[in-house]
C-alpha cells in the first residue's frame, strides 16, 4: 500500500497487562535531543488534531511610538 506524504502507517500490538514495561526502559535509553524531538512531533500531532491548524497568533498588532 502507498501512502501519500501526509499519511502515516499506524501498527497496533496486543501485549498482556502483566508483561514488563519496556516503553519507560527504551525512552531511558534514548539521548534527550531524541526525546525532545519525539515529545514536540506528539505536541504537533496533539494540537492539529485538536484545532485543525498550526498554531499562531490570531491577530497581527502593530506597536506604534508616539
Amino acid at each position: 500500500m502507498a501512502l501519500l506524504p501526509n499519511q502515516r502507517q499506524i501498527s497496533v500490538t496486543k501485549v498482556s497487562m502483566k508483561s514488563p514495561k519496556s516503553d519507560a526502559m527504551y525512552w531511558r535509553t534514548q539521548p534527550y535531543a531524541v526525546r525532545l524531538a519525539a515529545l514536540e512531533s506528539i505536541r504537533q500531532d496533539f494540537v492539529s488534531w485538536r484545532y485543525g491548524a498550526q498554531p499562531g497568533f490570531q491577530r497581527i498588532y502593530t506597536v506604534v511610538k508616539r
